[in-house]
């Protein structure tokens, strides 16, 4: 099994540490909802995580929650609440979004401001090793005191002062010096500390709490390409400044941003899709079908047309796990290639891409053996390998009102095609189509599901701010 690590830039055995993997992957700013931007590095993690276990692996995962920052402060002086009740409330909906897309829960959730002793534990033992110093704003980390600052993004440190995002403060000794602690202004959250009273940086935060949740090294360190810097750069050089012990993170894994046209999917640029928004719509498998269908470090550009196409494949994969009969060898035996393909896909890279091809072509498979037919054991390697990354493939319900209403329609339209008014039967039929109610007609009875062609066409699909 060999795995991207970016800070050496090239693919690597994996080899973990212990017989515990321990995973940590950054979490939300908790200040607005999420959107298919979050939706994707969590997919990506979470299969992982759940390959890992598939190939045998203990995983420990601790995901972090960023509950006190600049954006948290704004936003809750913007609508009159308090920091703590604004993050609770995102960081709720956050688990709803993640759960309808069946990301696993982390083993912990550390939140910042539930760490505040730790981080205080921390910057104070840089100072006493000259890896930062007090400044009248804070407490800063000197770049300068880390010869191999860079390392992670692969540029020196003279490199990467222009077109940095460098915090403004006069006492800095070095433009790219970061913020470990920042002094407290008026009106906003603070806890005492050494230095004043004041809160976290933002690097800082992750350091303390995989530190006190994980031990010194990680196997697995993940998070969007936008993370590589300043953060994770920034994350690296204080951790192992701090416990002198190398490598912090064994693997540096990071997946590529969602894209609307040629810019990343961002709050700040005004350019989300609502996650929310896109589960009602599609629902959490064809979301994850989209993210898997193309290889986690690459872009995904957000299209409608291959959402639209992903919730029509795993309609098929559904199909295909319809209950079967074939129970002994013949078709059967077809499963054994695809999940070596699908072992071999997963092997190289978490190439979710090939692995998907992998249970498109075993569903194929399965549907040619007829529907009466279809080999048993072979669904049950198709449902296995689809566990693995994720996939329900549970059929969509309508809401427990709209039922009754369907069967009335149903009702309604067999008395149509008694009485051989076949037209008004067939608007009937095409009605619910419609509204994604399929129509299953035997000599006994009409059948229905809930397979909906979703579209978005409204404007909260298409946000301004």
């Amino acid at each position: 099994m060999r795995v991207y690590n970016t800070l050496s830039g090239q693919k690597e055995e994996f080899v973990p540490g212990g017989k515990t993997v321990k995973l940590y992957v950054c979490g939300v700013t908790p200040y607005d909802r999420c959107h298919l931007g979050h939706a994707m590095s969590y997919i990506v993690f979470d299969v992982i995580r759940r390959y890992l276990e598939f190939k045998g692996h203990e995983v420990k995962h601790v995901q972090n929650f960023t509950d006190i920052d600049d954006k948290i402060i704004a936003r809750a002086n913007q609508k009159g609440v308090s920091t703590r009740e604004l993050a609770n409330k995102f960081i709720e909906e956050y688990f709803t979004s993640m759960d309808a897309l069946n990301i696993k829960r982390a083993d912990v959730y550390p939140r910042v401001t539930e760490e505040i002793s730790k981080i205080i534990e921390i910057v104070s033992a840089l100072i006493e090793k000259g890896h930062a110093y007090p400044t009248a704003e804070g407490v800063y980390f000197r770049v300068n005191s880390v010869p191999d600052y860079g390392k992670l993004s692969h540029r020196k440190l003279d490199d990467l002062a222009p077109g940095a995002r460098i915090e403004p403060c006069a006492e800095k000794e070095h433009p790219l010096d970061f913020a470990l602690w920042k002094a407290s202004k008026p009106g906003e959250p603070a806890w005492e500390s050494p230095w004043g009273s004041g809160r976290p940086g933002w690097h800082i935060e992750c350091s303390a709490m995989s530190l006190k949740y994980q031990g010194e090294t990680l196997d697995i360190h993940g998070g969007g390409q936008d993370l590589i810097f300043p953060h994770h750069e920034n994350e690296l050089a204080q951790t192992e400044s701090f416990t002198g012990v190398r490598p912090f993170v064994r693997y540096w894994l990071h997946n590529g941003l969602v894209q609307v046209g040629e810019e990343k999917m961002s709050k700040s640029l005004g350019n989300l899709i609502p996650l929310s928004d896109a589960l009602k719509r599609f629902g959490g498998d064809a979301i994850r079908l989209f993210v898997l269908s193309s290889h986690y470090r690459s872009p995904l550009t957000y299209s409608e047309t291959g959402l639209e196409a992903s919730l029509a494949g795993v309609e098929r994969l559904r199909q295909a796990l319809k209950p079967g009969v074939l129970d002994g060898e013949g078709k059967n035996a077809i499963a054994g290639p695809y999940r070596q393909r699908f072992i071999q896909a997963m092997d190289d890279d978490f190439n979710t891409a090939q692995a998907v091809s992998a249970l498109f072509d075993l569903a194929r498979e399965i549907n040619r053996a007829g529907e009466d037919q279809k080999p048993v054991k072979a669904q049950e390697t198709l449902r296995e390998l689809a566990q693995v990354l994720g996939l329900t493939l549970e059929e969509r319900a309508l809401s427990a009102e709209a039922g009754p209403f369907v069967e009335l329609l149903i009702s309604l339209r067999r008395e149509l095609r008694r009485q051989k008014q076949w037209s008004l039967a067939d608007t009937v039929r095409d009605s619910l189509s419609k509204l994604g109610v399929v129509l299953e007609d035997s000599a006994e009875e009409t059948k229905w599901r809930y397979a909906p062609k979703a579209t978005i066409q409204d404007e909260s699909a298409h946000p301004q701010g």
